[in-house]
């Protein structure tokens, strides 16, 4: 009975590791490849073929859910370092956090776009994958998270809860939103887009002169 069980926590030890493995492989091709990795290049890479690549993942859907999740949980804990370190003030907080959004994003630009965006000869052809179907419940957890920080940490009195789930989704949408353009674009500097999004977070649109004295829209 013993050994049966010794053996079977085995297997499901090695199973977790050469999951692991291949997901590591497919790490290395989405950062060669970005949103044009395909499950062939990430077998060949594996040393592997394709069938046994399904076998672990089912079709690229699974493999995207496994990388996307590797992924965020390693930057939701970089995001809740952020939230949680000393900092003078809140601002500073929330400015560290928007900056650990954006570095991370800068720093592996091809990954983030093979999560984020469609390839027109890559993932939209291979087994009809369409990566908004994927990409969204990525963004839906990481406003999840910020909400729960939110309401952890905020005091907004009755029905605060909803607020900090709207305060949440609403600044996750911001900042990807942002931050995407800027990865494009490059029109200013990290820490320039960084305290740009933190005024608009402090209500500087709200309080700012209009121009010509009319409506600001």
């Amino acid at each position: 009975m013993e050994t049966g069980t010794s053996q079977r926590e085995d297997q499901r030890q090695a199973a977790e590791r050469r999951r692991r493995e291949l997901l590591e492989a497919a790490d290395r091709v989405v950062l060669r490849d970005g949103p044009e990795a395909s499950m062939n290049a990430i077998a060949a890479e594996a040393g592997i073929t394709k069938p046994i690549l399904y076998r672990h993942f089912g079709d690229k859907g699974g493999l995207y859910r496994a990388l996307a999740k590797r992924h965020t949980d390693a930057l939701l804990s970089s995001l809740r370092a952020a939230l949680g370190a000393p900092a003078p003030d809140r601002r500073h907080r929330v400015e560290a956090t928007l900056d650990t959004y954006l570095t991370a994003i800068e720093a592996r630009p091809q990954v983030y776009r093979f999560l984020m965006h469609p390839s027109d000869q890559g993932q939209q052809q291979e087994q009809g994958f369409d990566v908004g179907h994927h990409s969204a419940p990525l963004l839906r957890r990481l406003g999840e998270e910020l909400a729960m920080v939110i309401a952890e940490r905020v005091e907004l009195g009755p029905g605060g809860e909803e607020q900090a789930r709207v305060w949440g989704h609403g600044i996750v949408g911001m900042m990807h939103a942002a931050g995407d353009w800027w990865l494009r674009e490059r029109p200013c500097s990290r820490e320039q887009l960084v305290q740009h999004l933190a005024e608009l977070l402090w209500g500087r649109l709200a309080v700012a002169d209009d121009r010509d004295g009319g409506p600001a829209f």
